[in-house]
């Protein structure tokens, strides 16, 4: 079973943090997170999908519905914020996936002498419900403009997916601690390398 602190929360919406479960996608086998029931239970129970008190458990067939559904919103999502269509046999999976849960009445609030949208954060009473909620966040990230900011991380052994919302909008790196930084000393290194030889020679 894998531990909590094996998943990454960067991606910037659920959907993109779930397709981070599946890890160094740039590898031809890449690491596979939710190894079993249970982790897929402890997933979202970390990304507070799951309702509290919730005691049905995830089984194998929910665990393998999991895995199709996170590979359908990568492709998805990674088409469509590249400009093209995504595939319709990702389309009727996320569709689907999201109408196993029912969306909540949206509510209103006044907020400083403005009228807004109440937060409602639905939560699930199952891990099957839990997983529509994931489909319904990706359905509402390739419907808006925000599609357009998801990036895959441009370190060479990370690949990670995560919504740049730089005002910029030139994130390269899914993490500054963990990724950025990282480039930034390796490729230091290297220029520092590479002046000593051409200092010799």
């Amino acid at each position: 079973m894998a531990t909590d602190d094996v998943w990454i929360w960067d991606g910037g919406r659920v959907c993109l943090d779930f397709a981070n479960t599946l890890r160094s996608r740039w590898r031809p086998t890449p690491e596979e997170t939710l190894r079993g029931p249970d982790d897929l239970m402890g997933w979202l129970r970390q990304a507070r999908l799951l309702a509290p008190g919730t005691t049905d458990a995830a089984t194998a067939a929910i665990l393998l519905s999991a895995r199709r559904l996170r590979e359908s919103v990568d492709r998805a999502v990674l088409a469509v914020a590249a400009g093209r269509l995504p595939a319709s046999g990702d389309v009727t999976m996320l569709n689907r996936s999201a109408a196993a849960a029912p969306r909540p009445a949206l509510q209103l609030v006044i907020t400083e002498d403005r009228l807004e949208p109440a937060g409602t954060a639905p939560l699930a009473a199952d891990p099957t419900l839990a997983l529509a909620l994931i489909a319904q966040d990706a359905v509402d990230l390739l419907l808006s403009t925000e599609i357009r900011r998801v990036r895959v991380c441009g370190a060479d052994r990370c690949a990670l997916r995560f919504l740049d919302r730089s005002p910029a909008r030139n994130r390269r790196w899914c993490s500054m601690s963990r990724c950025g930084n990282r480039t930034k000393a390796r490729l230091h290194q290297a220029r520092t390398r590479q002046s000593g030889r051409i200092t010799e020679n």
